[in-house]
């Protein structure tokens, strides 16, 4: 599938410089007027956002997460006048769907960040807020201390409330380490898709962050066509490749969420299918290589995807085509009494990789060697310089809040 093993790859390679006054902190007021760079056949060319439909194939199909980023972190204050943050990651418990663990009430285990964690002396903390012009207490204790995080079970009463009931009013949005400001009321909405629906996301899908509901009004109208995938952005995300080479870089692993009915409507449209952002098309391609597994191994009953998998294990396979893969993968849900798959990606995509599933991607501009940035690179190959320099030379803003591209694969 590729010449060069990606554990081979080295991120120095994908570095660039990124002055601070490029970095956007706040958004812009219209989400639709942010910059529109758009890479086709080795061109560049500069427009507006709201001007997208210059430039999308009639009939296509515009792959939309809408995953809703919480309000994950968790402040409480000690009587010393300390305080200590809770990051909320992911639920530590075992669950069919995220909306298990977001409709919890009374007590909820997740995997978290601490920060200030040293000061942690108690056995528990304590926060008191009011909800619904109800007096609530969340208490917070440690369970156990894993690798990089924490196990910690929230409890609260009254007990009736869920998790997610709670953590909208005692937390804060999460805004990415780069944003060096305090949360701005304004956050709540503009750092959430405007088709945001299920909860999970400790991150902004931000590619998304562009549309508009007028927008999304005139796809029809103009003949492109849309799907809904969930994939719940972790705060991986943000994690910094430090390692040399990608062998010694762990990718994080995200929960995704797929319906039946939405496999059938990209078999249906999968002759030019465009992702809104690298999380859509992480849980596309992810969604082939699973059905490729279901396709060697019907009877399995665990499907996941790790990291080394498609470079390694499914390597030596012969091509299979979209319908067979995804037909696959209906059946298997379908024998498994399934009407979505809810499971684990870990996949990495590198220069190299061979996409499967999808033709372009709409993708904000990231920060220098990340895995977002190696996956651009493996859109557009050695191109994605030109792409960044043309960026930085031509005014864009950069990172979560700032302007986006529309990129079309290298080999279109």
């Amino acid at each position: 599938m590729m010449a060069v093993s990606p554990k081979d790859i080295s991120i120095n390679e994908y570095d660039y410089e990124l002055p601070d006054n490029r970095i956007a902190l706040t958004p812009l007021e219209n989400r639709a007027h942010s910059k529109l760079l758009v890479y086709k056949n080795h061109s560049i060319e500069t427009t507006l956002f709201e001007n997208i439909f210059n430039y999308l194939p009639k009939n296509s199909l515009l792959v939309f997460n809408n995953s809703k980023v919480i309000n994950a972190r968790l402040r409480f204050e000690k009587k010393t006048g300390s305080a200590i943050e809770i990051f909320c990651l992911e639920p530590a418990d075992d669950i069919n769907e995220y909306a298990t663990a977001m409709n919890r009430t009374g007590h909820a285990k997740w995997k978290c960040f601490v920060g200030g964690a040293a000061k942690w002396k108690e056995s528990f903390l304590e926060k008191i807020f009011l909800l619904n012009n109800s007096e609530i207490i969340l208490k917070a204790r440690i369970v156990e201390r894993i690798t990089d995080a924490y196990i910690i079970e929230f409890s609260w009463s009254p007990s009736e409330y869920t998790f997610a009931e709670i953590i909208t009013v005692a937390g804060q949005i999460p805004l990415p380490p780069y944003i060096k400001r305090a949360p701005l009321s304004s956050d709540a909405n503009r750092y959430q898709t405007v088709y945001a629906a299920q909860e999970g996301s400790v991150a902004a899908p931000t590619a998304g962050l562009h549309f508009t509901k007028e927008i999304l009004q005139q796809t029809s109208t103009h003949h492109i066509n849309q799907a809904h995938v969930t994939l719940h952005v972790g705060a991986g995300t943000f994690k910094p490749v430090k390692a040399d080479s990608m062998k010694d870089h762990e990718m994080h692993a995200e929960w995704i969420e797929i319906s039946t009915d939405t496999i059938k409507h990209l078999l249906l449209h999968k002759e030019f299918i465009i992702t809104v952002g690298t999380t859509s098309l992480r849980t596309l391609e992810s969604i082939y290589w699973l059905g490729i597994k279901t396709i060697i191994n019907p009877t399995i009953t665990k499907l996941e995807l790790g990291q080394w998998d498609v470079y390694e294990q499914l390597n030596d396979l012969r091509e299979y085509s979209i319908e067979e893969s995804l037909k696959s993968l209906l059946h298997w849900l379908q024998q498994q009494q399934k009407e979505k798959l809810f499971t684990q990606t870990q996949l990495l995509i590198t220069p190299g990789y061979s996409f499967k599933m999808v033709k372009a991607l709409f993708t904000n501009f990231h920060q220098p060697k990340s895995t977002l940035l190696l996956l651009v690179a493996a859109a557009i190959g050695e191109d994605w310089k030109k792409c960044y320099r043309y960026a930085l030379e031509n005014d864009f803003r950069f990172l979560s809040y700032g302007d986006t591209s529309l990129l079309f694969m290298a080999e279109l």
